[in-house]
């Protein structure tokens, strides 16, 4: 047996695992052997004869490594009942401020303080726990039984170990503010000379979108898929895959203007980070906001590349304009094809998912793409008749009635063009008709402010991270979809 057959080993026990499990496949000999039941070896903790060899090795993986500190002894594992061992995921310590403290004497509102600068606290420990785990348990492995490339892994962790030491330095300024008391005073200075840290993640998140696209195509590969779902399946993931653990940072850096709105709501007027914390505040709005921004500028790019060009008409200026996505996916058109639509900035494009390379899909553009200026919104309400036979067959089984259609097209332009779309449900409607209203007023104001520019300087209209958009009604902005 070859260990580069079962890709699923941790770097610091994967020998001694590999040992019993080929030692467990050998054929079984005459001699007697003891009882397992008061061994307190790892062979003990294994049960060679009922037990599926996967299994044995996720359940040797889960006890065998430590989820807080570096890699130390292999514990002797207590006899305990494994019956469904792996299928409960790991859980958070669920511990409170309060819970830390034997006695206090702090009015309630001094007491919601502590408890949301713990959370913050316990917050950056638990994000090192889970990126140092990341680091161990799929990147080293990876690497050393060669299921990846090293280049191939680099695109898709990007600069992630380098924000291990940048929490890692927050947590340590933290645990010094607290007192014999276990409270904390004042955090505010100690976050604004922090806070500006946070710009490494500007080159962390703009590689995701590539990241995830890589990670997608790898994961039809039968090595990787199998370790994925290996790790996946044990107790250490908490039911995450990849993916989520790799999006955690992004996700911890949207929640710190919470928590510090929530510190200053319970800080007293008169207290020391009442100057500060604003400003604290403020800088991190910004530096979310910048994240955002570039992200979205990388996002935007990255499927510019992808697009396929059938005829030299289709690539309109609008396109190489536009510096963010609205949103894209999965829409029906009348003939009941699948479509890849993109909403820029500035236009709308129908495209056909095509092969992929380079580590992301490429998307051949359908019929002509849209600027969104010139586009005409109708919302098909359900149930309506498709007259005509438009949808009929196509979006409607066999029925005369349809669901969740809209129609986009275009005006002002020698050659007109109209759409007829069809979202997976209701929900997925909605967010298309909100995102194309808005993009149809803002690229209309754009246009008028340049044709005023002349006379009236204006600045361009703010850019919206996806993220922020927000959903309307159906009925909100109708006015500006009729003009």
């Amino acid at each position: 047996f070859s260990p580069f057959r079962y890709p699923f080993f941790l770097p610091a026990v994967h020998y001694i695992i590999l040992f019993v499990f080929f030692n467990s496949l050998q054929e079984p000999s005459n001699k007697r052997v003891k009882p397992v039941a008061k061994s307190n070896s790892l062979t003990g903790v294994l049960n060679p004869v009922k037990t599926p060899a996967l299994k044995r090795i996720g359940q040797s993986i889960s006890r065998s490594i430590s989820f807080r500190t570096e890699a130390r002894p292999l514990p002797t594992a207590p006899l305990r009942s494994r019956t469904k061992a792996s299928s409960f995921p790991r859980r958070r310590n669920s511990q409170c401020w309060s819970d830390t403290v034997e006695s206090h004497d702090l009015t309630a509102k001094e007491i919601k303080r502590q408890e949301v600068i713990y959370e913050l606290t316990q917050g950056e420990r638990q994000l090192i726990e889970d990126l140092s785990l990341v680091k161990k348990v799929y990147y080293e492995p990876m690497l050393k039984l060669d299921i990846m490339t090293e280049s191939e892994l680099g695109q898709i962790f990007g600069t992630l170990d380098s924000l291990i030491p940048l929490h890692q330095d927050l947590l340590t300024r933290l645990e010094r503010l607290r007192g014999s008391e276990k409270t904390v005073g004042e955090v505010g200075p100690t976050l604004m000379n922090w806070f500006p840290c946070l710009e490494a993640y500007v080159t962390y998140c703009c590689n995701q979108v590539g990241a995830k696209a890589l990670l997608d195509q790898k994961k039809h590969e039968k090595r990787v898929e199998h370790f994925l779902r290996l790790c996946q399946e044990s107790s250490f993931s908490r039911k995450l895959d990849l993916w989520n653990f790799l999006d955690l940072p992004r996700s911890r850096l949207v929640k710190y203007p919470l928590l510090l709105k929530e510190i200053q709501k319970c800080t007293p007027p008169d207290h020391p980070d009442e100057d500060t914390l604003p400003d604290a505040l403020e800088l991190i709005q910004s530096i979310v906001a910048e994240v955002n921004k570039k992200t979205g500028e990388a996002e935007c790019q990255f499927y510019r590349r992808g697009l396929s060009y059938l005829e030299e008409g289709q690539r309109v200026p609008e396109i190489q304009q536009s510096r963010f996505l609205y949103c894209h996916g999965e829409l029906k058109n009348n003939k009941g094809q699948r479509l890849h639509v993109f909403l820029f900035e500035l236009v709308l494009v129908l495209t056909r998912p095509g092969d992929e390379k380079d580590g992301g899909h490429v998307f051949n553009v359908y019929r002509q793409p849209l600027p969104n200026a010139l586009i005409n919104l109708e919302e098909i309400p359900d149930g309506e008749a498709a007259g005509g036979g438009t949808f009929r067959g196509a979006f409607t089984g066999g029925n005369d009635k349809v669901k969740n259609c809209f129609r986009v097209s275009s005006r002002g332009r020698a050659k007109a063009h109209s759409y007829s779309l069809q979202a997976n449900d209701s929900f997925s409607k909605q967010q298309w008709i909100t995102c194309l209203r808005q993009a149809i007023v803002q690229s209309r104001d754009r246009t008028a402010h340049t044709s005023q520019s002349q006379f009236s300087p204006h600045h361009d209209p703010a850019l919206y991270h996806i993220a922020e958009l927000s959903l309307s009604s159906d009925t909100e902005m109708a006015d500006h979809t009729s003009r």
